[in-house]
């Protein structure tokens, strides 16, 4: 029953596209009505930053001191761990996105795709 339901809304819809006079469809599409076989290549967002204060202080530290190394040698070593740790939750958190069936990256999707081709005739 719901089907059938589903199929009247759908042939309402259909009915209001068709112009009044010939029947035919009003709206024209300027392409072809098939998928492609890639998907737009845009870069993913990035993050936020971190490790700024770590960086701030050996900056400082560097400032204070003319920019020698080992004087500043524990702002250094903050700051490696610091990159170490956001470094390995960065990785955790890839790893947990690809796992859970989040948004595929652009060019694995276009491999995919390309792997798989649609059907180059219109529906």
């Amino acid at each position: 029953m719901a089907a059938q339901g589903g199929g009247v809304l759908f042939q309402e819809k259909v009915s209001r596209l068709l112009s009044k006079r010939d029947g035919k469809a009003v709206l024209k599409p300027n392409r072809p009505l098939a998928l492609r076989d890639a998907v737009a290549n845009r870069k993913l967002k990035k993050g936020e930053a971190t490790c700024i204060t770590e960086m701030s202080m050996l900056m400082a530290c560097w400032k204070q001191n003319n920019f020698v190394d080992g004087l500043c040698s524990d702002e250094v070593k903050s700051f490696y761990t610091c990159v170490e740790k956001a470094q390995a939750a960065m990785k955790d958190k890839s790893e947990k996105n690809s796992h859970q069936g989040g948004r595929l990256h652009p060019k694995l999707a276009t491999t995919l795709l390309k792997r798989y081709p649609n059907l180059r005739t219109e529906i």
